[in-house]
């Protein structure tokens, strides 16, 4: 399977000026690449204070990216402000190329910026079946928490995290997504934005996947708008879990939401 991470600024609440830049992002991708991964809140930034920029799923964004999935004939995965039942969610989507949609909202909010004061929590874990793979999708400060990403019983291949992580603390990041790859025996692929928020806060980027031992075998410049692309084989992941089965002799645990 062909993946495209696309590695970029994102205008702060601008949801018409983001929507246009990633239309013609996507528009040199079709016919090249079988899944395109963007950011976290790819359309407006981490706009945790701005329920005015939320939308249901019979909105434009959605309808957008339903739009770009069956035009240019590829998945995409990313994240939005959400509303549903009068509650905000940082939700996670997955659109196939046919224009069906999968979507499961961000497990923890990350409360050093207000998120938990405005949203509210998801339970659920989206996982699609896709090109032969099997794809969890998580969202940013889930990267922290090894308990939710843990791949039971090889339940998924593919593990991927959109993020909108601060430039401060992106040493974290660079430990944190090969130990994921390593202890679940799946690829990870972390996709970060790059610049300045309407906070002030900065953001270099850093995004990168890697292969099932940990080792980077793509990544982003810093600071650089990058689109790059891939490919990860299903054969070779069966052969190293055959050979090295450590997930079986995982523990055992139940999560309690």
């Amino acid at each position: 399977m062909k993946l495209t991470i696309i590695q970029d600024i994102i205008h702060w609440a601008d949801k018409q000026s983001n929507l246009d830049k990633t239309q013609e992002q996507l528009e040199t991708l079709a016919g090249k690449t079988d899944l395109v991964i963007l950011p976290e809140m790819f359309s407006t930034g981490f706009c945790t204070n701005h329920p005015e920029l939320a939308e249901d799923m019979e909105e434009n964004t959605v309808k957008t990216l339903k739009k770009w999935a069956l035009n240019y004939g590829l998945a995409i995965a990313g994240s939005f402000i959400a509303t549903e039942n009068g509650k905000l969610y940082n939700r996670g989507f997955f659109v196939f190329p046919n224009g069906e949609i999968a979507t499961a909202d961000k497990r923890h909010l990350f409360s050093m910026g207000g998120e938990d004061r405005f949203f509210s929590a998801g339970n659920d874990k989206l996982t699609v079946s896709y090109q032969g793979f099997n794809i969890r999708l998580l969202i940013c400060y889930d990267v922290r928490f090894p308990v939710w990403s843990r791949n039971v019983n090889n339940e998924y291949d593919l593990l991927i995290y959109m993020a909108n992580f601060p430039k401060s603390r992106i040493s974290s990041w660079d430990i944190l997504l090969p130990a994921r790859a390593v202890e679940n025996q799946a690829y990870v692929c972390g996709v970060n934005c790059i610049g300045t928020d309407g906070n002030g806060i900065e953001y270099n980027g850093h995004s990168a996947l890697f292969d099932f031992k940990g080792n980077k075998t793509a990544s982003a410049p810093d600071n650089e708008t990058s689109i790059i692309t891939t490919e990860i084989l299903k054969e070779k992941l069966d052969k190293f879990r055959q050979k090295a089965a450590f997930w079986k002799d995982a523990d055992n645990f139940t999560i309690n939401l």
